[in-house]
Order: C-alpha cells, then structure tokens, then sequence
C-alpha cells in the first residue's frame, strides 16, 4: 500500500512529480463520459515511463490468439479494446529546445483531479537543460454535457527568458497497444484534413472495420486577449497537427485552447463523419471553454445530487468512496445498450476491455439505486441480445437444445478469452447473468421484463446447467466436475460449492418465473415456448430433479461448506503466517505452487452466502465467514467488498471497516502493485455496495427497501442517496438515529432494523437507534 496521493473529499492531488509513480497517477487521474476517455497522460511530449491510451467506446479488435495447444472449442480471438487516436497532444518548443518533463529539473509539480466538477488540472514549473524556465497550467475535461467531446485549456509562461514559442497541437493515430502480439497495430488512416486551426483524421479498424474521426480545432490567447497567428498544418501518416510560431516576451502568458471531437461509425454514417466532426468542432469551439467548463459541473452537479455519499470525520474514508463514484460515472452512463463496463472502463487495456461476471454481480446493484431504471435494464439487455452468440458458445462445447453459456469475456457476445481454465471451467458467470435479472426485478418491480426478456434467458442458462451436471451412481448425487470457482488459485476441480449452489438456484428461479408468465402472460409464454421448443413437462421435471439431488460438499467436523472436493486436503495454512516478501502471490509464486495451496484469491464459498444469504442462518454465515477469511489473499480487486459486507452482517464492524478501506482506496493507494494498468472499475461498484449494503444494511425485501445500518467507530455519521421504484431516498445515519427523507409523491413503506415503516410524501422520518 502506498499513501502517494493527498487525502482531500473532493479531490485526488498529486504534490511533487516522482516519475516511478507516473503510471500509477495517469490511471487514477483519468477521465471519462461513457463515450470516450483516457489516460491522464501530458499534453506536451514525454520521454519517460507511461502508458499512453485513448480509447472510444464500443471499438475493439480480435487479435488472434490460436496457439500451438488449440482445442475444439477454444476462442479464435482475445478481443481487447484499442488504443485510439492520442487528441490531447500540444507539442512545446521553446527556442528550439522540446519541453519534455523527463528532461527538466522540475522545481514544483501540483495534478488534481477535481471530482465535484468533473476535471484534470495540472500545474508546474521546471527549467530545461538550458536553464528556460517556465511555468505551465492545463485543465482538461471530457464532457458529459457533448459526449464524443473533450477539451484543454494549456498556458505557459516563460520565467526567465523571452523568445520564440513553438505550440503544435495534434492528433496521432499512430498509436500501439501495449499487448499487441507481434507489436502489431490495429489502425488504418481512411483520410485527413487540415486548416489554419484545426483538422480531423478519420480512421479504421483492420478487421472490425470501426471508423473513427478525430478531429481538433484550437484558438490561442496572451495574457487573456485573443491572438490570431498564421499557423502551418503538418501532416504524415496517421497524424495530423498545426504549427504555431510565435514571439513572447518574458512573463507574458500564452493560452491555447484545444477542442477535440471523437464520432464513431457506430454512431453516425462512415462517409458523413468528416463533415459532422467539423460541424461538431465549430459548435463546441463557438461555446468557447469557459462555457464547457460550467457545464460539465453543472452535469456532475446532477449526478452528484443522485448518488452522493457523505461520511463524516474520516477524511480518507470519504475521499474513497468518492473517487470510485466518480469513476464508475466517468465509465457507464446507461444511454447505449450496446455498450458495457470493461474491468479497467478508460483508464487502461488490462484484461481487454471486455465485459466480464463483474457487470451483473457487482456493477447492476450500483445503477439500480443511482441511475434511472433505463440504465440497469439496458445492462440487462446487452445480454438478451447476446443470447444467440450464448447458444453459439455452449454449441462449440458439445452442448445442445439450445443451452446457453455466456462467455467470460466478450465484446460482442463471443467467447474470447484466452486460457483454458477460465473459457471451459469458470462456468459460474452463467449464475451471474440469471442473478441480475433477479436482482433487477425485485429492486425495481418490472416483472414485465421477464415476459418479454429474462425468462427466455433463464431457460437457455437452466438447459446449460441441466447437461453440465451428471449422475454420480457412487454418491446417488448429481455432481459438478472439472469446473473453476470464483477463487482462480483452482483450478479443474469438482464440485464446487458456490458453482453448485447458483446452478440449483438458477434452475429453482427459472420454474418460479415459468410460473409466474404463465399465470401473468399465457399467450406470451406459450409462443416463447414453441419458438425455443421448450419441452416444458420433461425439462422442468429434470430441473426439479437436479434441485432435489445436488451434492454440496460439506464438512461434518467444521460444520462448512467446502470451497470443493477434497479442499481440506491441503496444508491449511494462513494468510497471517505467509511472509510479507511472498505477497501478491500471483507476482511471486509459481501458479504450481498457487494451486496447492489454501489460498483464495476472492470470495467463493462467502459470494455465495452473499448472494443468497436470506437462505442460511448467521451462526451458518458466521463459521463459513471465519474459516475463509483468514485464508484469502484478496489479489483480487472484487474480494474485499463482500468481505466487507458480510462482516458488517455479523457485527464485525472494525473488520468491515479495515475491507471498506481497502476497497475504496484499492486504487488510490496501488494496494496490489497493480493500479499503473489501470484502474478497478467493476470492483468500484462493489466499493459502494460496502457502504449502502454493508454499512446501510439495505436490502430489499418483500418488495420494499430495508436498512439495518450502523457505523463504524471512526465515524461521525454516514449519509446516501438511493432511487427505487421512481422514489429518491436519503438516507442520514448516525450514532443516535437513522433520518431518511423522500421524495415521492406517494407514502413509502421500508423496514428499518426489522420494524416496517412508513415515510410520508415529501417528509422524514427520524428513529432512534
């Protein structure tokens, strides 16, 4: 754990420029709108160490990924999100001398991230190797208020020397990812265009066939008064820019204002997108940068009003749980049901970008309480969408009669991650997609959607799980062999518990749902039942007979679930006992010596109890929770929010406190080493479930909200915000008493701490604790 960063509410600050945490603070600093974003890299050019990214939504490459050992039913491709056109480019020549931080003695360096009103401001001031010293403030924005927009105000002012200014704001499509095979590159140049002051550069996926157009358009100021300068357009392969050359006198200030446009083929006609960009630059050009500004706090302004969460007197506290708000709204913004949250969103290329389990596990309980219903349902209808391509995949695997497995990684539906363990075995993320259609029907009420959606989801992934499992003549059981857990340190085991138990569950919630079409919609079900030939009689009867006969591995003695077969046959060994030098186990260890050992990388037997907790008893939670937790690493970023608010379920506050902590600041703080590839973004919504869930206690049940809050001891009083059902509610806790206000127009009913209530149009209600 690092303390890099300064603990502000409201802000991440950097003070000081130290190059060995520069990658760490381009990913923490990045931006975003759910269109488009990127790395908090510099505008002016940089030698030293960085990972330099843009990325545009929705535009991916395969990058082929057959190898030597390819077995039927292996992906063709590892999809990965690409690295797009650099638009944040201006290119500093003073007298001739590149100003390149790498290359300068840095005298002061301040970065920070504005959360409350959604900007990047950068100050510092350095002097080159030829003793120029100079003074530069930037701000940068991606505009939520114009979504394929972003835009940089960048001054500098010469200290100690007057002379000429060279400025060259540009866009480069020359660009890499950093895991291309072969260091191959994934763009083609389709055309460009240039003027006095600005151009766009439309580009194309080889393969995929994505167009995008990135175009820029700029205006230079002195010391606050516009200045007009003849400029000369600089053009080469994949790449386009300006030259600006003028004469400065020492202390004067030169401002340069850059706006930039990406229009995507996916959004608008491929031929059409050089004329749109332009017309879209002169609008956004016309509104001037001060006025995109005020808009974007006024956009965050609305956001924050909707999913704010106040802690009061802990400092770090706050701040965490703020950033990882900030970011997942930087990510997702629900407009697109085409679009989905990649494991690190803009802020990096670790695991490709794709959509993985983390969206219907841990991200769709974030935006059914902060969103509009719109954007989880859209969430929920990336995957219907996707059903074929579902089919397709448990096809290439032997599968049949329309059985469903969803991929574990996926861009458009196909399968393509690329090791075998995690594409055949971790079969759980097919639970994932069934529990969010759950979670989204109890919290928002919408039983419509299983009607005309999420049942003809449910009976593919139930005819998945019916043929996966088999009989067992020696246990009179059906069992679960070869599969892999939530915990990635095993591999190819049997039965594993959390994998059995979402596979009965998804088969048990799948006949109620059938029953509850049926009695809502007959026509309805019968024509999905002819369409899919759902052989209702013989399907459901095999169902009911895996839900009767499943085998849980448990053990009698420790009065546990076993994480799998035979799990106690290692040497139990506790995290507590590993030495410091050995952690994180995945960059320290051979994954031999990983897969021998006890050690858990995340929640597996506690997600399912998590999830399913109504159906154990806390004494039951309680021995589970005390035997796993000691031996979980918590390598991965979605592990320490369960934890978090299962032990706040059990009364361990100080410990829900101490997974709280290292949830929200995982990233803040590079808890794993692992924060320079980017951010945790799923892992972020599952930061917020510790505190509305943990620490709130709410749940929904019996269709209306419940709250058993409480508060940890270094803190004064917690507050948040949830929608359901069209009503916002705020809820206020402290160490005397639980205030929840609403908006609606209708009384709403709650429980709290097990007692139901009532709370009155437009008014509170104040309880004692």
């Amino acid at each position: 754990m690092k303390q890099y960063f300064k603990v502000d509410e409201w802000r991440i600050i950097e003070e000081g420029f130290n190059p060995h945490f520069n990658k760490v603070a381009e990913s923490v600093f990045s931006l975003g709108n759910g269109r488009m974003g990127g790395r908090a890299n510099f505008e002016e050019a940089y030698s030293g160490e960085t990972l330099q990214g843009n990325y545009v939504a929705g535009v991916y490459y395969p990058d082929k990924t057959r190898v030597g050992w390819w077995k039927n039913g292996y992906p063709e491709y590892f999809a990965k999100v690409l690295n797009a056109a650099n638009w944040i480019g201006i290119d500093v020549s003073l007298n001739g001398e590149q100003l390149d931080l790498a290359k300068c003695k840095v005298l002061n360096f301040r970065r920070e991230l504005n959360m409350k009103d959604g900007y990047l401001k950068r100050n510092f001031r350095a002097v080159t190797a030829t003793g120029k010293e100079v003074e530069v403030e930037s701000i940068r924005i991606n505009s939520l208020a114009d979504d394929e927009a972003g835009a940089i105000s960048y001054s500098i002012k010469p200290v100690n020397f007057g002379g000429y200014i060279k400025l060259t704001p540009s866009i480069d499509g020359d660009v890499v990812n950093k895991d291309a095979n072969y260091d191959e590159k994934f763009w083609e140049e389709v055309s460009k265009h240039t003027w006095n002051d600005g151009g766009v550069l439309q580009m194309r996926t080889k393969k995929t066939g994505f167009e995008v157009a990135t175009g820029m358009k700029y205006h230079v100021s002195v010391d606050g008064e516009p200045e007009h300068i003849e400029a000369e357009p600089v053009t080469r392969e994949k790449y386009i820019g300006t030259e600006i050359r003028m004469e400065i006198k020492q202390g004067q200030r030169v401002t340069l204002c850059k706006y930039a446009a990406n229009l995507s083929s996916q959004n608008h006609p491929a031929d059409e997108m050089m004329g749109l960009t332009q017309e879209f630059l002169e609008r956004i050009c016309h509104k001037g940068f001060d006025a995109m500004l005020a808009e974007q706090a006024a956009a965050w302004a609305e956001k924050w009003k909707q999913n704010d969460i106040i802690i009061e007197g802990d400092a770090a506290a706050q701040q965490g749980i703020r950033f990882n708000i900030f970011q997942l709204n930087q990510t997702y913004t629900g407009e697109d049901d085409r679009l989905n949250i990649g494991p690190k969103g803009f802020t990096g290329e670790k695991y490709g970008g794709s959509t993985y389990w983390d969206t219907e596990a841990y991200c769709v309980p974030f935006y059914l309480a902060t969103a509009p219903q719109k954007v989880s349902r859209n969430l929920l209808l990336y995957r219907y969408k996707q059903l074929g391509k579902a089919i397709e995949n448990a096809k290439l695997l032997g599968f049949k009669d329309g059985a469903a497995l969803y991929p574990m990684v996926t861009m458009d539906g196909t399968e393509c991650h690329n090791e075998w363990e995690i594409t055949f075995e971790e079969i759980h993320r097919n639970g994932a997609i069934a529990f969010a259609i759950f979670n989204y029907v109890r919290y928002t009420g919408d039983e419509q959607y299983l009607a005309d959606y999420g049942l003809e989801v449910l009976i593919a992934i139930s005819r998945f799980w019916a043929q996966r499992v088999n009989w067992s003549a020696q246990r009179q059981k059906y069992v679960m062999l070869g599969v892999t857990g939530p915990n990635e340190y095993e591999n190819n085991v049997n039965n594993n518990w959390y994998t059995n138990t979402i596979a009965v569950w998804c088969m048990r919630y799948t006949l109620d749902v059938i029953a509850k079409v049926k009695s809502a919609d007959l026509a309805k079900y019968i024509e999905l039942k002819y369409r899919i030939g759902f052989k209702e009689e013989t399907e459901t009867a095999h169902f009911r007979d895996i839900i009767e006969k499943m085998y849980y591995p448990y053990d009698d003695n420790l009065q546990i679930y076993l994480q799998q077969d035979n799990y106690l046959d290692k040497e139990q060994t506790l995290v507590k006992d590993l030495p410091a030098s050995d952690r994180p186990l995945v960059q320290k260890w051979s994954w031999d010596r990983i897969l021998r050992s006890p050690f858990i990388k995340q929640a597996d037997v506690l997600q399912g109890l998590y999830f399913f907790e109504d159906e154990y008893d806390i004494d039951t939670i309680r021995r589970n929770y005390d035997f796993y937790e000691p031996r979980t690493v918590h390598e991965s970023s979605l592990s320490p929010c369960v934890h978090s608010i299962i032990a706040a379920k059990l009364g361990d506050i100080e410990r829900a406190y101490q997974f709280y902590l290292r949830t929200s600041r995982l990233d803040i703080d590079d808890y794993n080493n692992d924060t320079e590839d980017g951010c945790h973004i799923t892992s972020m919504a599952g930061t917020w479930m510790s505190v509305v869930e943990g620490f709130g206690g709410m749940r929904v049940k019996d269709g209306m909200l419940s709250f058993d809050p409480m508060l940890p001891a270094e803190w004064k009083a917690l507050s948040f915000k949830v929608g359901f059902r069209g009503a916002l509610l705020n809820v206020e806790i402290s160490k005397q008493s639980v205030v929840i206000k609403t908006d609606s127009e209708e009384p709403i009913r709650l429980k709290v701490n097990g007692a139901q209530v009532s709370v009155s149009s437009e008014a509170s209600l104040d309880l004692e604790r």
